[in-house]
């Protein structure tokens, strides 16, 4: 027992603080929070303009980073890190899914949040920022370098129901692009509604193609 750890005061039998532990806490969690912020604020974000997004990853990462660093340990560090990549592997909002690439950085923060929690001695400090830096030079490597056409998405309520067929697909797409002013890359054709005659159409142009951007709703 440290000099530290005798001369804290007691609760219930639990060190009111135990000085070393609770600074490896803070430095870890800045380190964490630090390189997700890279990730999802200045990797992400610039490109997707989802700040709904943005405020989940950031507060999940710092949710799974308490989690995994408080329960250490507990011994269910391999089966609980891998639990919460099943849990969150499948989470679907109430609304609709979380698209795939929205889906890819949750895994990412996660994943990344899990390691910086749970390395341990065997793990230097060195080889645990080379892990992170990697991660964000290769993400950062298929954004802007590899990834050059930056895909965007547009749901639109459309009422010409009868050009939603196989047939009338050219059709279809001349009149969007026409209505948008946008150079449209694909469609998709989601939910039907015969008794109002509309149709939703979800739209995807690349961001360099055309001068404007949009959200999705």
């Amino acid at each position: 027992m440290s000099i530290l750890e005798s001369v804290s005061p007691q609760i219930f039998g639990v060190n009111l603080i135990n000085l070393s532990d609770f600074l490896e806490l803070l430095v870890r969690f800045c380190f964490n929070l630090a390189v997700v912020t890279v990730l999802v604020r200045y990797i992400y974000y610039p490109i997707a303009r989802r700040k709904d997004y943005l405020f989940t990853y950031i507060l999940i990462s710092s949710v799974i980073f308490a989690l995994c660093f408080l329960l250490e340990n507990v011994k269910l560090q391999l089966g609980f890190a891998l639990g919460l990549f099943a849990i969150f592997g499948i989470i679907r909002y109430r609304t609709s899914q979380i698209p795939i690439k929205e889906m890819t950085y949750l895994f990412l923060i996660i994943g990344v949040s899990v390691i910086n929690a749970l390395a341990n001695k065997k793990i230097s400090y060195t080889e645990l920022v080379f892990a992170n830096l990697v991660l964000i030079f290769v993400t950062l490597l298929l954004e802007k370098a590899l990834l050059l056409k930056h895909e965007l998405r547009k749901t639109i309520i459309y009422e010409k129901i009868d050009l939603i067929k196989p047939e009338k697909r050219e059709e279809l797409l001349k009149d969007l692009q026409e209505r948008t002013g946008l150079k449209i890359n694909r469609i998709e054709i989601g939910r039907i509604d015969f008794l109002r005659d509309i149709a939703r159409i979800r739209i995807y142009y690349f961001e360099s193609e055309n001068q404007i951007t949009g959200f999705d709703e």
